[in-house]
C-alpha cells in the first residue's frame, strides 16, 4: 500500500505541474484547421500609361519599343526624338497575399487610329516580373507591375505625323 500512496502523490504531483504547463503552452501558439481561403487579387491601373514619347519616321517606317525596364529603343528608319513627350511603361499595381501566382495574358495586337489618319500596330510586351511572377510583399502592399510595347511604324502616307491612341487588354490571371 505505500508503493502506492507514493506513486499516487508524486503522479498527483506531476500532473498539477504538467497540465498548467501544456496549458500555457498551447495559449501562446495560434491554432488554426485549415489555411484561410484566397484573397481575390486586385489589380490598380496607375496614371502612367504605356508611352512611347515622340518620333519621326522615313519611308521604310520601322518599330518603337518601350522594354518593361521602361528603355526606348527603335529600328529601320525610326528616329526617337525628346520634344518635351515623355515615355514609359504601364504601371500597375497588384495586392495580393504573399505567395499568390499570377500570371498576364496580353490580348491580341490592337490598331491605334492616329489624329491625322492611318493607324500603328501595337503589341504589348512583358512585364517586369515575368509570367508568371509570385507575389512576395505582405498584404495590403501593392506589387508594382511595368508591361512595355512595341509600335509597328509605316511609311508616312499609312502613318502620317499626328497623336495616336488607343486601349489594350491585360489579363491577371490568379492561379
Amino acid at each position: 500500500m505505500r508503493f502506492n500512496t507514493i506513486t499516487d502523490s508524486f503522479v498527483k504531483r506531476l500532473v498539477s505541474i504538467v497540465i498548467p504547463v501544456i496549458f500555457l503552452f498551447l495559449l501562446s501558439q495560434e491554432v488554426s484547421a485549415q489555411e484561410p481561403p484566397p484573397r481575390p487579387i486586385v489589380v490598380t491601373v496607375t496614371s502612367q500609361g504605356l508611352s512611347f514619347g515622340a518620333f519621326t519616321h522615313g519611308a521604310a517606317g520601322g518599330t518603337v519599343t518601350i522594354s518593361s525596364g521602361g528603355l526606348r529603343s527603335s529600328t529601320g528608319d525610326v528616329v526617337q526624338l525628346g520634344l518635351g513627350y515623355l515615355y514609359s511603361t504601364a504601371l500597375y499595381e497588384v495586392v495580393a497575399n504573399p505567395g499568390t501566382v499570377i500570371s498576364l495574358l496580353n490580348g491580341p495586337d490592337v490598331l491605334l487610329p492616329g489624329s491625322n489618319g492611318g493607324s500603328l500596330s501595337l503589341h504589348i510586351g512583358d512585364s517586369d516580373l515575368g509570367s508568371p511572377f509570385v507575389t512576395t510583399v505582405a498584404y495590403p502592399v501593392p506589387t508594382e507591375l511595368n508591361v512595355g510595347g512595341e509600335l509597328t511604324v509605316g511609311n508616312p502616307l499609312a502613318n502620317p505625323p499626328g497623336s495616336y491612341s488607343g486601349t489594350f487588354d491585360i489579363t491577371f490571371v490568379q492561379e
